[in-house]
């Protein structure tokens, strides 16, 4: 099979968020180094915060990824301040059609394929329109994908609201979803994220295949169901091609750096990495647990330390970080003091996957976002699940019962307060305890899995050279109807 794909020219288009940018930068660059793909990255950027991709550290790949930032929308007009994070997005979007039309009609050459993330399904159109293969690159996993296509089947089948149901959501082929477990814009079917969330699903079929950064081993079963079970097959046809793991790049980080230069002092697996992604918050009393928590454990930690949230997860999504002055003064008295031996704080944005690439790094406390997830696995971590929103609990419980990988407390962190006595039992269970390291033995041998699978003739490699054979073989026949 042919692993070179040097004639293509790819677009992949990218909706606001560090959850959503920093997977198409990285398949971007997969698509480059791998396979010698062009690829122009288009971002959906916002009128509220500043370019994202000026936030994050991942190199492009020098002479065949360009990324083109659309210019901002304005939705101001269109939303009230209780529209939830997946309804902005889905408007953002929207009101952006006409600037991807433009961006991409105007380019000297015209991509061969479009590659859309899960929140742009409506530049389908575009492609038809223009002459494109239209592919969906969902940057999650197989489980909630099937969740997402047959949602629109629970629509109708099912009365009241999801949460409410006794029996968990059974889906063709697929591990069933326990009503707690549903993603974010399930949990209340009377807000219009969840029709846009349906309609969503609906417009999946309307690709040529969709992509998912996940891998054959991993989910097995999930995938067979996308690909043998008539009764999914109905709904959604078209192929699926898992390519991932894909994650950022391990960059070095400064050898002066203070954090560097503690974890280097630090005996390996010892610390536990704190950390709740670009959209994570927690309220003043959480905080406050969480630091007793840590503080009782007596184990080394590195904690991204925030703010306490004054409204929802949703009002931070789009302003984190816009007005802090990087002072920790939330924190309870004297617990910098205490822990000055024990623990480091980084305010606001820490190096993620250095941290979690390094050493002394023996647990991940995470709010279980898949880049953050797949970043702890090929990093040999662990996990303590803290989800929070979008589909964080539905990969939550799929680390800690499918998987093996992750502990959970006993409530849901965004129903109740995790008080300081079980979260350091987590602590404790996941550094000290057999229970910890029969897990860190568990992901060892799934990074080896996952790298495999992205090895030159792996499933993963196989499947990439499989989608860009299909556009390749589509540009060839189009050529020829042209000529």
């Amino acid at each position: 099979m042919d692993t070179s794909f040097k004639n293509l020219h790819v677009a992949i288009l990218s909706s606001p968020g560090m959850g959503h940018l920093i997977p198409a930068l990285v398949l971007a660059n997969r698509l480059a180094a791998q396979h010698s793909v062009n690829v122009t990255v288009l971002l959906v950027t916002t009128a509220v915060s500043p370019p994202e991709s000026k936030l994050l550290q991942i190199p492009l790949h020098r002479d065949l990824v360009r990324v083109v930032e659309l210019p901002p929308v304005d939705i101001s007009h269109l939303v009230v301040p209780t529209t939830q994070v997946v309804a902005q997005l889905c408007v953002m979007v929207r009101e952006a059609l006409p600037l991807i039309r433009s961006a991409i009609a105007a380019m000297d050459r015209r991509p061969d394929a479009v590659i859309a993330d899960l929140f742009c399904t409506e530049t389908a159109a575009i492609a038809a329109e223009l002459g494109m293969a239209k592919y969906l690159y969902v940057p999650s996993t197989a489980w909630f994908t099937a969740l997402t296509v047959y949602c629109q089947v629970l629509d109708r089948e099912i009365e009241g609201q999801y949460v409410d149901q006794p029996e968990p959501l059974k889906i063709p082929g697929c591990k069933p979803v326990r009503p707690e477990d549903v993603v974010e814009p399930m949990l209340d079917r009377n807000e219009l994220q969840h029709d846009e969330y349906v309609n969503l699903g609906k417009r999946y079929s309307l690709f040529d295949g969709i992509l998912l950064n996940t891998w054959e081993d991993l989910e097995h079963e999930t995938l067979q169901a996308f690909r043998e079970n008539e009764t999914l097959r109905s709904i959604i046809e078209i192929p699926v091609y898992p390519i991932g793991p894909l994650r950022r790049p391990v960059e070095p980080v400064d050898v002066k750096s203070d954090l560097l230069g503690w974890l280097d002092r630090q005996p390996n697996e010892s610390v536990i990495f704190v950390s709740f992604g670009s959209g994570g918050v927690l309220s003043a009393e959480q905080i406050t647990e969480l630091a007793w928590g840590l503080e009782l454990s007596q184990q080394r930690f590195v904690w991204v330390v925030r703010p306490p949230t004054k409204g929802s997860v949703d009002d931070a999504f789009f302003n984190l970080g816009t007005d802090f002055d990087g002072t920790p003064n939330y924190l309870p008295e004297g617990f910098i003091k205490r822990t000055q031996n024990k623990g480091l704080l980084i305010p606001m944005w820490g190096p993620q996957a250095q941290i979690l690439s390094h050493q002394a790094i023996g647990g991940f406390m995470s709010h279980c976002g898949w880049n953050s997830t797949l970043e702890s696995i090929t990093s040999d971590v662990p996990i303590i699940a803290w989800p929070l929103y979008a589909e964080q609990r539905l990969n939550a419980t799929f680390l800690a019962e499918e998987v093996g990988v992750a502990l959970r407390p006993r409530v849901l962190p965004t129903k109740e307060v995790v008080r300081r006595e079980e979260i350091e039992s987590l602590v404790r269970r996941l550094m000290e305890h057999k229970e910890g390291q029969e897990m860190r033995d568990k992901v060892k041998k799934m990074k080896i899995s996952a790298m495999e699978g992205l090895k030159n003739g792996g499933p993963s490699y196989k499947s990439m050279c499989e989608l860009l054979s299909k556009i390749a073989v589509r540009k060839g026949n189009m050529n020829g109807l042209v000529g």
